[in-house]
């Protein structure tokens, strides 16, 4: 299944689809001659920097408006504790899950949404695309949330920051093409870093953060079955891995035109990702157990009254530093969860599919995609919306879907005629097989706790 060598020449292209293949093609061939240079320390970076892009973006993108807002939740309900160890759980989870799908794009070089529609057929493709879809726009409401409580906090409305958001997305998702659109992305996302300066200015007692480490001081009001522990859990979990993340790095393994050869490179693209990822969590989760733990409602809290517990705690700067970051994660997140769509979407019903396809030649591709985004937007515009309560809930949505969506993956990754040598081994089997089990486990126990509290004394 993988791309004809001449695809670019074949008649029956359309210009859209034959204007990615060439655009591909001259990617590649920038990438061939990088390699064939002196191997120069300027060269080799170059090299480097070339192939840096769908991990980086899949994980930083990961730490999303409603991932960091969980991530105060979770300290501000659970201070120094069991919740920053996991985090490095999690971060190996998400490697293990996204791992899959650079071999899984590098060797057939197609999308995840396209392998799954022509492998299992229309019924299982379309129930694929619309689980991730309604789960796309729902985080992208997320996302403008966040955007909109960050400019509040610079006294800009969110009927200016909101659409001025929207039509920033758009525009990169429409008029760029794909080594530009990657670029842009990556400097967005180089901002999430913004929360790790925050940490020096909250001054935790670092004797306290290594002690979590270590399994002391952990507290667990309510124990492991408590509502609180298993919904904190559920959405750290989904804004660990989330089933957008499979089909986004596919996607853009393939339009990056990466090969079985970039393997090695794109995975340690990825391990860099995912060490961004998990810093930038522990960072978050950290700052609210020192700035928010005690507060009433924690679980609950908005993002208004994160921002205004940091500036009565920290001062207004690093206040303003949060909003920025919010700002940042809410933005680098509807870029790449857009694309997400845009792929999933084209993929699905074959039609040009590439970020180098031009919008007259591809409008069906990015049409959709664009749609989901402005209903996102329009949803956040109305005012007295739950905020809080719909941000943990969007977490949560993740976890509940992902399981299905790994079962795909699975088994096209154990699939011998698709995969070749790189089918997966017994091990990596094994491991996915238990973090799937795991998620099924964590629905379960969080739907039961949901529906029957007494059943566990919770």
């Amino acid at each position: 299944m993988s791309a004809h060598p001449h695809a670019a020449h074949d008649p029956n292209l359309d210009q859209g689809t034959r204007a990615g293949f060439n655009q591909r093609l001259r990617d590649r061939l920038y990438i061939a001659d990088l390699r064939a240079r002196p191997r120069t320390p300027s060269n080799r970076l170059l090299l480097v920097l070339a192939l840096v892009g769908p991990g980086l973006l899949v994980m930083l993108g990961d730490n999303d408006a409603g991932g960091v807002l969980t991530y105060a939740q979770t300290g501000a309900a659970y201070g120094l504790g069991i919740f920053l160890p996991m985090m490095l759980v999690l971060g190996f989870v998400a490697y293990i899950v996204q791992e899959m799908t650079i071999r899984l794009g590098a060797v057939t070089r197609r999308g995840h949404a396209e392998l799954i529609w022509k492998r299992y057929g229309p019924f299982w493709g379309l129930f694929s695309l619309v689980d991730l879809v309604l789960a796309n726009i729902l985080t992208l409401v997320t996302e403008f949330i966040g955007i909109r409580v960050g400019g509040l906090a610079f006294g800009i409305s969110y009927v200016v920051t909101v659409p001025l958001t929207l039509a920033f997305v758009v525009a990169t998702l429409v008029f760029l093409r794909y080594w530009a659109w990657e670029r842009v992305a990556l400097v967005i996302a180089a901002f999430n870093l913004v929360f790790v300066p925050l940490v020096l200015m909250a001054k935790p007692d670092w004797s306290e953060v290594a002690q979590a480490f270590s399994g002391g001081g952990w507290v667990l009001p309510g124990g492991l079955l408590s509502a609180t522990f298993l919904i904190l859990l559920s959405a750290n979990i989904g804004t660990s891995i989330a089933p957008w993340q499979l089909f986004f790095q596919q996607s853009c393994v393939v339009d990056k035109g990466l090969l079985p050869k970039d393997i090695p490179a794109s995975r340690r693209d990825l391990m860099l990702g995912v060490l961004g990822m998990v810093v930038v969590a522990m960072a978050v989760i950290i700052i609210g157990a020192v700035v928010l733990s005690g507060l009433p409602d924690a679980r609950d809290m908005t993002a208004g009254a994160v921002l205004h517990a940091l500036r009565l705690h920290l001062g207004d700067t690093a206040m303003k530093l949060f909003a920025l970051g919010l700002i940042e994660a809410g933005l680098i997140a509807a870029v790449v969860i857009t694309a997400s769509t845009a792929w999933a979407i084209g993929e699905a019903l074959d039609l040009p599919r590439s970020l180098n396809a031009k919008p007259a030649q591809a409008w069906r591709f990015y049409a959709p995609a664009v749609m989901g985004t402005v209903l996102a937007a329009g949803v956040v515009l109305f005012p007295n919306l739950p905020l809080g309560f719909l941000n943990l809930s969007v977490q949560v949505i993740a976890t509940v879907f992902m399981p299905a969506a790994m079962l795909f993956l699975l088994m096209l990754l154990n699939d011998k005629e698709l995969m070749g040598n790189y089918v997966n081994g017994p091990l990596r089997n094994g491991v996915s097989i238990a973090i799937m089990l795991a998620l099924i486990l964590c629905n379960v126990l969080y739907g039961l706790v949901t529906v029957f509290p007494a059943l566990f004394g919770a």
